[in-house]
């Protein structure tokens, strides 16, 4: 596997561990029940499920590439990127891990979407499932909060990717909907069992992903900040 290679399958990794995190996974579940809703028509389920993926992909793209373009485009700031970025990553890289692993009570509130406005996006078909995906990208959680802003945007900006790496991220967080999509298309009775499964898993996932996060913060650290040579 090439060096750059990695990045974007890491970028995609954090997308889906973002889509499987309890808060993002219960807007999903939304989604999916939203999509859903007109079962007997697989081609508007199909569409629904990729306009709402998309609205996700638009969002953090735009996000994600206005935070790092400005990061990376600004000569004084970029500058002091290419001094400190190294330093930096560790810290936060950990930050996220302990997030991640919970030991860390944050509360952070995003946006809130109404049963009201809900069933208006609903009978407006596709363009509705869009616009659902960008609020729900939006909605930020602090373990979608920590995986985006704390992963994300430092391995765009050290990869000098503005675009790619959100682009790339935002897929990752649509791809549980696109495959529930599928699965109510062509199976409606296993999707309830599947979730479960998925929930289940979130948690160990989680954990062994703050875990290797936290090492690989702690080695950047000893590396970058103290000069320690690892290996």
């Amino acid at each position: 596997m090439d060096s750059q290679t990695l990045p974007i399958l890491t970028a995609l990794w954090l997308g889906i561990l973002t889509s499987v995190s309890p808060c993002p996974l219960a807007s999903n579940i939304a989604a999916v029940s939203f999509i859903s809703r007109d079962i007997k028509k697989k081609s508007t389920v199909l569409w629904a499920g990729a306009s709402y993926v998309f609205g996700r992909i638009l969002c953090y793209t735009v996000l994600g590439a206005c935070i790092s373009a400005s990061l990376v485009n600004v000569p004084l700031v970029s500058h002091y990127l290419q001094m400190y970025m190294p330093k930096v990553i560790g810290p936060l890289l950990v930050l996220t891990g302990v997030v991640l692993l919970e030991l860390l009570p944050i509360t952070f509130s995003g946006l809130v979407i109404s049963q009201e406005s809900t069933k208006r996006l609903q009978s407006r078909g596709a363009w509705g499932a869009l616009l659902l995906g960008l609020i729900f990208a939006l909605a930020f959680c602090p373990v979608s909060a920590a995986l985006f802003f704390g992963s994300l945007i430092p391995l765009a900006v050290s990869s000098k990717s503005p675009l790619l790496f959100p682009f790339v991220y935002g897929l990752g967080t649509g791809l549980p909907v696109i495959v529930f999509a599928v699965a109510i298309v062509f199976g409606v009775h296993w999707v309830s069992a599947l979730f479960k499964k998925i929930t289940a898993a979130e948690r160990f996932v989680r954990i062994a992903t703050g875990a290797v996060l936290i090492l690989i913060g702690l080695y950047y650290i000893a590396k970058y900040i103290f000069y320690f040579e690892l290996f």
